[in-house]
């Protein structure tokens, strides 16, 4: 089965944007070809549900992040043979060789540019093919999680076909007739073999731009368990987006698998919740992590509910919207997949006795399913209190430091529920109540 997340979630946690500054995406977007970065798109659209697969794709980001291996490629190169080898028609070595001959001569009579483009295509083929050997040789050297890849590509390269093309002097003149032999070799005889070549250099320009950025930012790599532990540890988790975001702790296990946070307005609350849905995101991915390390149960989706807003198209109050999400997200958990839930501050678009009990009543039913990590977040502290009766309910709270009247936040967790009321004096330090009597 795949990987379960709604377009809600992608967009409250900001994952996705190729262009859009601040989104995961973004961050992580720094390939230099266009079919690195369409794997690029595969890879962070199609998250990965199998702890195997997750730990194989991790230990090829380690390992080029360690090797400092450059990525060789030219990309204007890359981009000219990716269309020589898809442009093929799967002709005999007669057929090629006649129509070249037709091109040349075309080329002298009437400024036709087939021949000088497909000459163009061959010499930018054979120039990416060598620098693909010699970094399959440094591969091969390094022992390291693609070798089988590396072996198999190898055995294409050094088979006698490919051997006299890579053996040939691009700076020399080419004759037709070994244009044509070369042409029919790359194109037809040998193209899916090419194919997986230009496969090949997309992974590369992905794994060596994605193992840079983790190495700059110090990000961590997450280890993959299966479903079934249902666990999620993690040290120094942040959001990584945010420069010199503050980095807090999670450990969730069965038997505490519900974490009830609370916190001031700004204290920071939304954003922990966002950086823990982007955490595990990017760890179902084998990407890097905001962390200094990381452990977690494969999840079969994440779901969340932060940034809910009222639907007008079809007649939703904000209150109504949240009620919906509430409910979608009981369906999803009905069916018992291994599921990671978030809520951040829930009903908040009706009144405190309704969102108090509303707020209690969700979270308890939550709490039911072990199989689930569940989060929730709440200005109502006295949930907290009733909760306390239930054993897999864990209490953290972020907390507002007062200087003077002035409040301070400090993005770090701790254990317990707040007793921080400080939303009238914010209202009084802007002057608001002033301002209204002097009206």
């Amino acid at each position: 089965m795949s990987f379960k997340i709604d377009r809600q979630s992608i967009g409250e946690l900001n994952l996705m944007g190729k262009f859009r500054q601040g989104s995961v995406y973004y961050l992580f977007n720094k390939v230099s070809t266009r079919i690195g970065e369409k794997l690029m798109d595969e890879m962070f659209s199609h998250p990965l549900n199998d702890a195997a697969a997750i730990n194989r794709r991790v230990a090829i980001f380690e390992f080029f992040g360690k090797s400092n291996i450059v990525f060789p490629f030219e990309a204007d190169q890359v981009s000219l043979m990716r269309e020589y080898i898809d442009t093929t028609a799967r002709r005999s070595q007669w057929v090629v060789t006649a129509d070249l001959y037709l091109q040349k001569l075309l080329a002298g009579l009437t400024k036709d540019g087939r021949f000088k483009n497909t000459l163009l295509q061959l010499q930018a083929t054979i120039v990416t093919l060598k620098k693909c050997f010699g970094m399959l040789e440094l591969l091969k050297r390094e022992n390291g999680p693609l070798q089988d890849r590396v072996d198999a590509l190898l055995t294409i390269m050094y088979q006698k076909d490919i051997r006299r093309i890579l053996d040939s002097d691009i700076y020399k003149p080419m004759s037709t007739r070994r244009v044509s032999e070369y042409d029919f070799l790359l194109r037809n005889r040998h193209n899916d073999a090419m194919k997986d070549i230009l496969q090949f250099i997309a992974e590369t320009d992905v794994y060596i731009s994605v193992s840079k950025v983790s190495r700059e930012r110090n990000f961590c790599y997450a280890t993959a368990v299966e479903k079934e532990e249902n666990l999620f540890h993690a040290r120094n988790l942040r959001h990584p987006c945010i420069a010199k975001a503050v980095g807090n702790d999670i450990a969730m296990k069965t038997g505490s698998n519900v974490l009830f946070l609370t916190g001031a307005n700004m204290a920071g609350k939304s954003t922990w919740m966002k950086s823990i849905g982007i955490g595990m995101y990017m760890a179902h991915i084998g990407f890097p992590v905001a962390a200094s390390e990381m452990v977690f149960s494969v999840r079969e989706g994440i779901f969340s509910s932060i940034n809910v807003a009222d639907n007008i198209a079809m007649g939703y109050s904000h209150f109504y919207a949240e009620v919906v999400r509430v409910k979608d997200a009981a369906i999803a958990a009905a069916t018992g997949e291994h599921l990671l839930l978030m809520f951040d501050e829930l009903f908040k678009g009706t009144n405190v006795k309704d969102a108090f009990d509303g707020t209690l009543a969700v979270t308890e039913g939550f709490s039911a399913y072990n199989n689930c990590l569940f989060i929730v977040s709440t200005h109502i502290i006295e949930v907290g209190e009733a909760l306390k009766k239930l054993p897999n309910v864990q209490f953290r709270f972020m907390p507002t430091v007062l200087e003077g009247n002035v409040p301070r936040y400090t993005y770090t967790l701790h254990e317990g529920i707040t007793e921080d009321r400080q939303g009238m004096m914010i209202i009084e330090n802007e002057g608001i109540i002033a301002l209204i009597n002097k009206m």
